[in-house]
């Protein structure tokens, strides 16, 4: 059994790990039971639409698991979060990371972003960019409590939220942690990308 790094509280059997093509299923659940709930409040349903229909077909997440920038968290053999990167102009980008609502305060957020850091350090990159829709709290608080700041933002136009982009330096041998585990263990509801 492991603990939540954000609260003590035990985790259960997590496993991080990446993405199989049989876990295809489990990861487009994942982002089609996570978008409405986080998107719609902040953009509406058209964007939420626009989404799920652009970032989570069985293609491109497909697409994304066969590359290997694909990974799941897996709770006592259950598919409960996953995380997506890949590269944008030579910089390495976390595109995804969510964990579905009924666990969250487990750690699982942050253990997916363990290893996300895991992977850029592991490749030879020296920072991480991420960016979300302003407007959602939440994406903001859990990236400032895993040691990203503001870099830049832009106007997304069609009267939707601005994308704010988020960076993290990286050292060789970074420890991936939060730099303070408070509010720190659920999904980071990135804007989705394809690289």
């Amino acid at each position: 059994m492991t603990s939540s790094p954000s609260t003590g509280r035990p985790a259960g059997n997590l496993v991080v790990r990446t993405a199989e093509g049989n876990d295809l299923d489990a990861v487009l659940s994942i982002g089609h039971r996570t978008w409405p709930v986080i998107h719609e409040p902040i953009a509406g349903m058209d964007y939420v639409a626009m989404g799920l229909a652009k970032w989570w077909t069985s293609d491109v997440v497909a697409a994304s698991i066969r590359q290997g920038r694909t990974l799941v968290a897996e709770l006592d053999g259950e598919v409960v979060g996953m995380a997506a990167f890949g590269t944008q102009d030579d910089g390495f980008v976390l595109w995804k990371l969510y964990v579905l609502h009924e666990h969250h305060g487990r750690g699982i957020g942050s253990r997916l972003m363990d290893a996300v850091v895991e992977r850029a350090v592991e490749l030879g990159h020296t920072r991480i960019t991420v960016a979300y829709p302003e407007g959602n709290a939440y994406a903001e608080r859990f990236h400032r409590a895993h040691r990203f700041h503001e870099s830049h933002r832009e106007p997304s136009g069609s009267g939707l939220p601005d994308t704010i982009w988020m960076v993290r330096e990286l050292a060789s041998g970074d420890d991936a942690g939060p730099a303070d585990h408070a509010g720190s263990a659920g999904p980071a509801a990135s804007v989705e990308g394809t690289s």
